[in-house]
């Protein structure tokens, strides 16, 4: 009986998971379809009418899908999708935004497209895209980068006052001080820093000391900007930027001149000697 129970527990979670993914565009059904260079599967996620955008310019269809087939035709050895946010929008349509790791022809490169999903006749399909003419460079990090980022890491900027005190309260119960992060899902170093404070090597030394708050600045930096200026934090040099308060709000450090807004600049020596030198009792 107990087996019996379990079996049919699991599948109503399965069947729940299936649920929800049906509810959500199919990214990684985009991403294998780039892979595999499946140019009639790609089209199909596109409604024939896309507004498609490569930097300023407006894009055709068959010329959209030419140039991310191009990839594929070009010889990638890596293509990797990391879904950065997804965002409702008005009318059951959702924004995603991907942060691309390409390498081809030897070269690593990366960049970002946003793609406006709607559900027509029961699936999914892209209305609405932008990505950069060409893509950039890429840096070698050594600061640990997510496999699967965060997507809800910034919650809605209107929350920023009420999720810093209550962080200042977390703080003061527990003796530890604030680090006020700065930024938005969109931003990829965000989840990269994230992702190196919540790792092995440095999961003990936050924990035991800070307590870190997130604050969404929106998606073109505009939000929060009185609170950025009142804790002295320079939010026009880029985010992550970042601040540390004690427990009764008073600022002991604001980032000025965008010191984490690049994590390939920055390595684990830089991040340790950072906490190491705005723990309590610093």
């Amino acid at each position: 009986m107990k087996n019996w129970f379990l079996v049919c527990f699991a599948g109503l979670l399965l069947a729940d998971v299936a649920l929800a993914q049906k509810g959500l565009p199919p990214v990684a059904a985009w991403e294998s379809a780039v892979k595999t260079g499946d140019a009639a599967g790609f089209t199909k996620f596109y409604q024939a009418d896309a507004s498609l955008m490569a930097g300023k310019g407006k894009v055709a269809l068959a010329d959209e899908v030419s140039y991310w087939m191009g990839y594929q035709k070009g010889g990638i050895t890596k293509f990797l999708a990391r879904l950065l946010e997804m965002e409702s929008l008005p009318g059951g349509r959702k924004l995603s935004v991907i942060r691309l790791s390409i390498t081809t022809g030897g070269k690593p490169l990366y960049g970002s497209v946003r793609l406006t999903w709607a559900q027509t006749g029961g699936a999914w399909k892209v209305v609405g895209s932008t990505r950069a003419v060409a893509f950039d460079e890429e840096a070698v990090r050594t600061l640990p980068q997510p496999a699967a980022p965060n997507v809800d890491l910034y919650s809605d900027p209107k929350e920023a006052e009420a999720e810093l005190q209550a962080a200042l309260a977390k703080a003061g119960k527990e003796k530890k001080r604030v680090i006020v992060v700065f930024g938005g899902n969109w931003c990829y170093d965000c989840h990269v820093l994230d992702t190196t404070f919540h790792s092995k090597a440095f999961a003990p030394l936050v924990d035991a000391n800070f307590v870190v708050v997130h604050i969404n600045v929106g998606d073109d930096g505009s939000e929060n900007k009185a609170l950025g200026a009142r804790l002295g934090v320079a939010l026009d040099k880029g985010v992550p930027s970042l601040g540390v308060l004690e427990a009764n709000g008073t600022v002991v450090y604001a980032q000025k001149n965008g010191e984490f807004e690049a994590t390939e600049k920055i390595g684990p020596k830089d991040v340790r000697a950072f906490l190491e030198k705005w723990k309590p009792g610093k």
